[in-house]
């Protein structure tokens, strides 16, 4: 892979990253690069990783899912080099951004995640919109399969759980 192209790959990466008001996965990233055939998954990759080394974006890891988020650094580097990317390329990630950003939104914002504490696990739930914490919800169970199940449900369920506390904390006492 030549010099010209991981650069090229590394402002495909910024200029999404710089695009959005929330982090991207790194599969979300891949989709995109991926499906269009820019380069392949390892090529991706070494960018990513690149970038991350040189602080231009910031990675946050939940259950094993790495999230990007650029960095001000990053944001500078994509204002003085965006002109190196095509108007072909950035056409293509506004337009997939365009038919797929509910999505990308939802599953960045909608997180779970749990931990173990004192031969107990706790579970944290999380919904966020455009970047605060609108609902955060932290409970301990007994196990960590119980603890998988309710990561994994939370994505699916999570609107309803938010729906059911409003619903039920904001009602007026007595009506």
């Amino acid at each position: 892979m030549s010099n010209e192209s991981l650069i090229l790959y590394k402002l495909i990466v910024l200029y999404m990253l710089d695009r959005v008001d929330f982090p991207l996965s790194n599969s979300q990233i891949s989709q995109f690069v991926l499906e269009k055939g820019y380069t392949n998954y390892f090529n991706l990759q070494t960018a990513i990783h690149e970038l991350i080394e040189n602080e231009f974006i910031k990675p946050d890891t939940i259950r094993n899912t790495s999230f990007y988020s650029i960095t001000k650094q990053g944001k500078e580097a994509m204002d003085l080099f965006e002109f190196k990317l095509s108007d072909v390329i950035k056409l293509d990630i506004l337009n997939f951004f365009a038919q797929e950003k509910i999505k990308l939104r939802n599953e960045s914002n909608i997180s779970a995640d749990y931990y173990p504490s004192n031969n107990e696990y706790i579970v944290e739930c999380i919904i966020k919109e455009r970047s605060q914490t609108i609902l955060e919800l932290k409970m301990n169970v007994p196990n960590k399969g119980l603890a998988v199940t309710i990561c994994d449900n939370w994505k699916e369920k999570s609107e309803d759980v938010y729906h059911y506390l409003i619903k039920n904390i904001w009602t007026e006492r007595g009506k």
